[in-house]
């Protein structure tokens, strides 16, 4: 996979390492001579150009480019990036930085973004989810379709605990994508049973988040528990 970096700083360098070592082809745009460091990731391509120029951008061949990340710290530059990225090249994903919390509603669709990026919002959210347990933690925001990577952490008390994936009546606009048990990462079957502990990645719906934390709380109703039977008819045992 072809991805081009806009920013070669400590993050953009440091993401141009982690994505050359899982095999992928990368190139590191950057207009500033001396952030130029080709030594440090000598097996990327180095451009130096203004990112926001269209000239830069088509001598990156960005046509070529399946994913373009916008990583300066400057988030007017990020914008441009990512909006030049989606309408001129048509680049499938769009990863863009957000320096500034206070931007980070700017930085969706609109402007190209796939996925934004705010690292003191990531922070937090780890600090949040390394001390909750039962309370919803957003850790990524999905510019398309209003979704967020959310995570919860079943509780011991949870109604939920030991019943099966396939049993739960998930709310809509929500899928259960990964569960962490220990240190092992499970794919969700509909099959396994949730556990106390289990941390729960889900993609959801921003309108389902309370729903979805109320469910999987030890406070949620009976119209939310799972059924004796599945709604297309009992297991065959």
């Amino acid at each position: 996979m072809r991805v081009a970096i806009a920013g070669a700083g400590a993050v953009g360098r440091s993401i141009a390492g982690e994505l050359l070592e899982n095999g992928h082809e990368i190139l590191l745009i950057d207009k500033t001579p001396s952030a130029i460091s080709v030594e440090r990731v000598p097996r990327a391509e180095w451009l130096l150009a203004d990112a926001c120029e269209i000239t830069s951008l088509d001598e990156a061949a960005l046509q070529r480019c399946h994913v373009v990340i916008a990583a300066t710290g400057d988030d007017k530059v990020n914008l441009v990036v990512s909006l030049l990225a989606k309408t001129e090249y048509g680049v499938p994903r769009v990863v863009s930085r957000v320096n500034n919390p206070k931007n980070e509603w700017l930085f969706n669709e609109s402007w190209g973004v796939d996925v934004a990026v705010s690292t003191p919002r990531l922070m937090s959210a780890l600090v949040e989810e390394a001390v909750s347990v039962g309370d919803l933690v957003r850790l990524l925001r999905f510019s398309q379709g209003d979704a967020n990577l959310v995570e919860l952490t079943l509780p011991p008390e949870s109604t939920l605990a030991g019943i099966r994936v396939g049993d739960v009546r998930w709310p809509e606009d929500t899928s259960l994508v990964t569960i962490i048990r220990g240190s092992r990462v499970l794919t969700p079957s509909p099959e396994e049973a949730l556990e106390p502990g289990d941390e729960l990645l889900f993609v959801a719906a921003q309108a389902q988040e309370e729903r979805l934390e109320e469910l999987l709380s030890a406070r949620h109703g009976p119209e939310h528990r799972p059924s004796a039977g599945r709604e297309d008819g009992p297991r065959n045992t």
